[in-house]
């Protein structure tokens, strides 16, 4: 069901959804969906990637859909979009409102690794206060990764263990990041509900409500699609409750990302593509890498074959052709946590 939005008068302030969630969530998906599904409103998105592959850009500029031209798709990769709010954030905002056709809304897409209250806050800011306001905050959680334990369900017993193993890292950056993005939403998506048995994302959705200190809907999803009419429209303004928006790093002036490296891997086409899927699903548990995602020419095919990965799980899809004229390249964004040894990731995906 789609609904139509009745169009804004000039003066009123221009809503923004920031769509947060852990690196693999599914947050490009559910942004396609809405885009297929915007219910008459004339959209824009700011996208935010970690690495210099433009992987969630190009899904999306490839849906073609009338609700979303191309020029208003914006790709910010300079870093975390937290960290660059004044370099980067204000002037993509800036120039998007200065269009003729102003947008009705605004899709902030973050990195998997941002923390989304710098972001909020940065609406309190006198330049956009008076027109813009946070509509609301979407955190899109991986239910299978949860259900898995890549993050702790109990903390308690994850401290003890930390105190009992030496090699343990004590301060835990992945947690924090995933708990700070979920105490910032106004709505959770609980997304690849259809990986994990009913008991499962039972219990993974009672964690998610009990870790919020606020009444804050939980829904589930398969593939992203949640009605858009649920996730737009949520009149949250969030940057006016900051205070009820806790966050592991308020005491902290800033917050970077050096307990992560990226880099991209040139690869050269493949006759194979499960074998290449059975490679990087090696490689991934071998190296502990947290996310692979990229673009990749299989030979004899005149369609581009998008390949994305979280831990060892991953799929694929041929997502578009290979226009004529555009260097067939292949390229994947190999993400982890700090000391991933790339030399060896390297020769292991050559081989």
């Amino acid at each position: 069901m789609t609904v139509s939005t009745p169009a804004r008068a000039p003066l009123e302030k221009t809503p923004v959804t920031i769509v947060t969630g852990f690196l693999g969530a599914g947050k490009t998906t559910l942004i396609r969906h809405i885009l297929e599904n915007a219910g008459g409103r004339r959209l824009a998105l700011i996208i935010n990637e970690f690495g210099d592959v433009g992987v969630d850009g190009e899904i999306l500029k490839s849906c073609g859909v009338e609700s979303c031209p191309e020029d208003n798709i914006v790709e910010l990769a300079n870093g975390c979009l937290c960290c660059t709010v004044a370099d980067d954030f204000i002037p993509a905002i800036e120039a998007l409102l200065s269009r003729p056709a102003r947008p009705d809304h605004i899709i902030v897409e973050t990195s998997g690794l941002a923390l989304p209250k710098p972001l909020v806050k940065a609406f309190d800011w006198p330049p956009i206060r008076s027109r813009l306001t946070v509509d609301g905050v979407l955190a899109v959680v991986d239910a299978a990764a949860v259900a898995d334990g890549r993050f702790a369900d109990d903390p308690e017993r994850l401290a003890a263990q930390r105190e009992e193993d030496a090699a343990v890292d004590h301060d835990n950056p992945l947690e924090e990041v995933y708990e700070d993005q979920l105490l910032c939403a106004d709505l959770v998506i609980l997304n690849k509900a259809d990986l994990v048995d009913a008991d499962a994302l039972s219990r993974v959705a009672g964690d998610i409500r009990q870790a919020i200190p606020r009444a804050v809907k939980v829904v589930e999803a398969r593939e992203g699609k949640v009605d858009a009419s649920v996730m737009l429209g949520i009149q949250a303004a969030a940057e006016d409750d900051l205070g009820q928006r806790p966050s592991h790093h308020d005491a902290e002036e800033g917050h970077d990302h050096d307990d992560f490296d990226s880099f991209v891997v040139d690869l050269p086409p493949v006759a194979d593509p499960a074998a290449l899927v059975a490679r990087l699903a090696e490689v991934a548990a071998a190296h502990d890498v947290l996310r692979m995602k990229g673009f990749v020419e299989v030979t004899g095919k005149p369609m581009r074959l998008l390949v994305q990965g979280v831990g060892q799980r991953f799929r694929q899809q041929y997502d578009r052709a290979w226009p004529q004229g555009e260097p067939r390249r292949g390229r994947l964004v190999v993400i982890g946590e700090k000391g991933l040894d790339r030399a060896a990731i390297e020769a292991a995906l050559a081989a």
